[in-house]
């Protein structure tokens, strides 16, 4: 048992009295979903229940013919007497944590999160509660992010490094979550270009009445239109027949991994920078600590190394084994055929 009414199973944290699954990774009757990420949005659920920004993504992914149910952030719903409230993760556009409250015993389940405002997503919301249920993926002291404005700077002086000498500034991030913080990030640097599987994602966000910074879709058949502009694409296109057509092409890896081990996973890349939609080592302890919590129960990463740390410093904390975390930060994703070249 994680509380006196959620229980860790074989498909996912059930919510006993709620009769309900939180992210589940296996097929169940009702889904309380974060985000749309596929490891923690997946087919085969009867009824979904998301953020209203997350509800065209996970049609789009999933099916158009999903049953969901759209919520804004800080709504509450009572679900057999849980009260059910989502409120921002920071993570994407969309993200949510989850927060459950039953006979006065407050739960939090984090998703994914980032602590850092990044412009385009809702600010990650630190919400008191009694067991949080925190992420891990960079939960490694090595992994502390720059400033939102380093980073900006980093991007904008490459890309106009580019632009001087006629290259084209092509950048590697997933097509949800990534891509879109990516396009806010060069926003202003020239023109972009977007592969049509990002732009797929981009118009089921639009459809929710998000706007996105301004762009256009790779043609390929018009190659030179590229030339010295800036394109967006997923990681699995890399080193793909269609990149390789963009002319005088520079290629970027948008990564959290790129801080430490990038330059080993992706060596034939011209740039990396460490673009990461997750809390970093810091951020995560903050988050932690703004929850107040008492007890916290760690998922997918460094859940060992955190989970012990916690421990140390008075925490009652415990590592929670689960499905998550099965996408590759960078964006390698093998569930979603967004990212398979075409």
């Amino acid at each position: 048992m994680i509380n006196s009414y959620l229980k860790y199973t074989d498909k996912g944290i059930f919510c006993i009295p709620g009769k309900f699954y939180l992210d589940p990774w296996k097929p169940v009757d009702r889904a309380i979903i974060s985000h749309g990420h596929a490891d923690h949005a997946r087919p085969g659920m009867k009824h979904y229940l998301c953020h209203h920004f997350t509800t065209p993504v996970i049609q789009h992914r999933i099916s158009s013919d999903i049953s969901v149910v759209s919520k804004a952030y800080g709504e509450v719903t009572d679900i057999h007497g849980v009260k059910v409230s989502l409120h921002p993760a920071g993570h994407l556009i969309g993200s949510s944590q989850i927060r459950l409250e039953y006979k006065g015993e407050v739960a939090v389940f984090s998703g994914d999160y980032k602590v850092a405002p990044d412009g385009l997503s809702a600010p990650f919301e630190p919400v008191q509660c009694h067991t949080f249920i925190t992420e891990s993926t960079f939960g490694l002291p090595i992994y502390r992010w720059e400033p939102q404005e380093v980073l900006f700077n980093k991007i904008k002086n490459w890309v106009s490094q580019n632009q001087a000498k006629g290259y084209t500034s092509i950048f590697l991030g997933y097509s949800l979550g990534k891509a879109q913080r990516i396009m806010k990030l060069v926003e202003g640097l020239g023109q972009v270009y977007v592969h049509t599987a990002i732009e797929n994602v981009n118009k089921a966000i639009e459809s929710a009445g998000f706007p996105l910074p301004d762009r256009q879709i790779m043609n390929i058949e018009n190659k030179t239109d590229m030339e010295g502009k800036i394109v967006v694409a997923p990681p699995a296109l890399f080193g793909s027949k269609m990149i390789k057509k963009i002319p005088h092409g520079r290629t970027a890896m948008c990564s959290g991994w790129m801080q430490v081990r990038g330059s080993r996973r992706w060596r034939a890349v011209d740039a990396g920078f460490a673009v990461s939609d997750h809390a970093d080592w810091d951020g995560l302890l903050g988050a932690i600590k703004a929850t107040e919590a008492s007890k916290v129960f760690v998922t997918h990463g460094y859940q060992a190394t955190l989970a012990k740390y916690l421990n140390e410093k008075g925490y009652e904390a415990y590592e929670l084994l689960t499905g998550y975390g099965e996408k590759d930060e960078a964006g390698v994703d093998t569930e979603n055929e967004e990212n398979k070249p075409v």
